[in-house]
């Protein structure tokens, strides 16, 4: 259950800030407004919380934490493998754990899990120690960025379809507590990074107080 929505989405991929006419104001603005919290992004798998975090990190010249990747180096074994061998529950009371860590941290970009921020006590934390940003994508967008993929636990357990419809009615609810929504669309990964930040900066006041935009 990696995070890594966005195919073909390289580490080194950079955005298009400088020819879409972004200014460092907008950088200025967001760092002002995030007042040294992470940032961390939330959404269901296929979304590009990953691919988008590190391209924001990057623009932002902050840190990228990947959570299940962490989860991963904690446990000494593969996401699917904890779901194998110790249960959902045994995962989130890791994947609370590691992310309770990173908060407490350095100031970083983090890509959390699709579940996270559905356990009150993790949700408790993001919403506590960061500004969350939930990157909201329809059904037939996820499908399409998720489809062929093995390593996500979750969506092996039956028709993607259903499974990934039945997540958006049981978790979009609970999304839209995140301080910042996104609508994610077709574009390119640096047209969505540029327009992420574009909302992101809009998303404070002058004063860098932020315009929180979920419920």
């Amino acid at each position: 259950m990696k995070p890594d929505e966005l195919q073909d989405c390289k580490p080194n991929m950079e955005s298009n800030i400088a020819e879409s006419g972004l200014h460092e104001d907008v950088i200025a603005k967001i760092r002002r407004g995030l007042k040294g919290y992470p940032l961390v992004f939330i959404g269901l798998m296929g979304a590009g919380k990953s691919c988008i975090g590190r391209m924001v990190a990057k623009e932002l010249n902050q840190d990228f934490v990947d959570a299940d990747r962490e989860i991963e180096e904690a446990a000494g074994c593969s996401i699917a493998d904890i779901f194998k061998l110790y249960g959902e529950e045994a995962f989130r009371d890791g994947e609370e754990r590691v992310i309770a860590r990173l908060l407490e941290g350095e100031q970083l970009v983090l890509a959390t899990g699709g579940g996270a921020f559905i356990r009150e006590r993790t949700r408790k934390l993001i919403l506590e120690k960061s500004v969350s940003v939930w990157l909201r994508a329809d059904l037939e967008l996820l499908l399409q960025r998720t489809s062929g993929r093995t390593h996500r636990p979750l969506l092996n357990r039956g028709n993607p379809r259903k499974i990934l419809a039945d997540f958006i009615e049981t978790r979009y609810p609970i999304y839209a507590g995140a301080d910042i929504i996104f609508d994610c669309d077709e574009s390119s990964k640096e047209e969505t990074c540029d327009a992420v930040l574009e909302l992101m900066a809009k998303s404070f006041d002058d004063d860098g107080n932020l315009i929180r935009t979920g419920i």
